[in-house]
């Protein structure tokens, strides 16, 4: 369903949704015997201690009886199967777990699922991306993904035509990604890459994330990404569930006279909705 377009105005936080990190819009203390949201194709709508594996592989397959799963040093992280229609495309997305509800992340950051790396499981905000993207149209361009995760909103690119460069810092995602990219008939640049001791000093027309404004202690090196690698005339897209820790970065980046606007998509099974705004970025003159 799409929205009216994107709002644009010049005050940031008159243009958030209502309640936009505010205390009594923080999700409830979720049920325990409440199960976690199933990894089933989601409703979205257009409008209204991360584990280190320095060494992981993948075994079984998406045509064998047994689930595949992948060995890392922390152990087997048996892995499902998300699908994405769109257009006539389907894609088909190995994950350890779709967390698509805020009852979801609360259960998964709290720890019930301890073993679980934050980049293999499916966030809503890497869904609303590739919807975003496909939307949009990216035929020809050069896109770099930060923090690529599963590898959605890039794949969904890469099929529609873009070059795309995938980057994660965490080799057990990057494991997960390639044999994404490999399920879905693409062939995107896939890179282990840190924010931190960033040195790609490549152009890119669109560069893209997913929920990755969450920790301002790296704002500071997101934004020497933004600055150093997008091309003139280039647009950022940062896919995000209002998160009030993002707000610093989108704000500065607007009064240094970057115009900001944004898509609300909603992701979810079981109401409510999820809100994710799909930030767009361009540098003024």
């Amino acid at each position: 369903m799409r929205s009216s377009g994107p709002r644009r105005r010049s005050g940031l936080w008159g243009r958030l949704p209502v309640g936009y990190g505010a205390p009594d819009d923080r999700p409830r203390a979720p049920d325990p015997a409440r199960k976690p949201s199933p990894p089933a194709l989601p409703c979205l709508r257009r409008g209204a201690a991360p584990v280190k594996a320095p060494s992981a592989a993948l075994a079984g397959s998406a045509a064998s009886s047994t689930p595949p799963v992948l060995a890392t040093t922390a152990g087997d992280l048996p892995l499902e199967e998300y699908r994405l229609a769109l257009d006539g495309h389907t894609w088909a997305i190995l994950h350890t777990g779709a967390i698509l509800s805020d009852e979801d992340e609360e259960r998964f950051l709290r720890g019930d699922q301890p073993r679980l790396p934050y980049g293999i499981a499916l966030w809503p905000a890497a869904i609303a991306l590739a919807h975003e993207l496909a939307a949009r149209g990216v035929r020809g361009q050069r896109l770099l993904e930060l923090g690529a995760g599963t590898g959605l909103p890039g794949i969904v690119a890469a099929a529609l035509g873009a070059h795309v460069v995938q980057t994660d810092k965490n080799a057990a995602a990057l494991v997960v990604c390639r044999k994404n990219a490999e399920r879905n008939a693409v062939a995107p640049e896939q890179r282990a890459a840190d924010w931190t001791a960033w040195s790609d000093t490549a152009r890119y027309d669109l560069i893209v994330g997913a929920d990755i404004l969450y920790a301002e202690s790296l704002h500071p090196q997101l934004r020497h990404i933004f600055d150093t690698n997008l091309a003139p005339g280039g647009r950022l897209l940062i896919a995000d569930p209002f998160r009030p820790a993002s707000l610093p970065l989108l704000e500065a980046m607007a009064a240094d006279g970057w115009s900001v606007a944004f898509n609300k998509w909603t992701v979810g099974v079981v109401p409510p909705p999820r809100p994710i705004g799909v930030f767009e970025l361009t540098r003024r003159g």
